[in-house]
């Protein structure tokens, strides 16, 4: 009896071609979600009615299946974000190879144990409106430590090719 050891196969995986115009959509969006939430500006010809499952205004009253008045750049931002992101982690490198799909498969593993140890930190020791920051927060952080672990670790395998070389 032998261990087959399972890579992620590539064609889960979106075309290369989708990497840079996915990088040109998050960098923007990123930098105006953290200004948007330092401010709390509210961008004028953004408010609209929209439909809402669950509705609880600060300080009101809870409904269902309701029309509220709402500020979407935080929706559009957040939904920018997490599809770029997604575009960015789940893209096929130039040369993807078994090699790379171990690479991300460990950082998706590496980046989910660190998401969910932020999240119990979090837990532990925030509260109030600080912890719902956190949670905020923590729709994000899994594709960004994903990406930035993935990143870090093909420059560090390529440097260490080329040091071969």
């Amino acid at each position: 009896m032998y261990l087959k050891i399972r890579t992620m196969k590539s064609h889960y995986l979106f075309s290369n071609k989708w990497k840079k115009p996915a990088w040109l959509v998050f960098l923007p969006s990123a930098i105006l979600a953290i200004v948007w939430m330092i401010s709390q500006y509210e961008i004028a010809g953004l408010d609209v009615k929209s439909f809402s499952f669950f509705h609880e205004p600060f300080m009101g009253k809870f409904s269902l299946f309701t029309i509220v008045e709402n500020n979407i750049a935080d929706e559009i931002l957040g939904i920018l974000i997490i599809v770029s992101a997604l575009l960015i982690a789940f893209s096929k490198e130039k040369n993807e190879d078994e090699f790379i799909s171990n690479i991300r498969l460990e950082s998706l593993v590496w980046a989910t144990y660190f998401n969910y140890g932020v999240l119990l930190f979090a837990i532990i020791f925030i509260t109030e409106m600080a912890f719902f920051w956190v949670l905020v927060f923590n729709m994000f952080t899994i594709l960004l430590f994903f990406i930035v672990r993935f990143n870090w670790m093909i420059r560090k395998s390529n440097k260490s090719l080329a040091y071969e070389e």
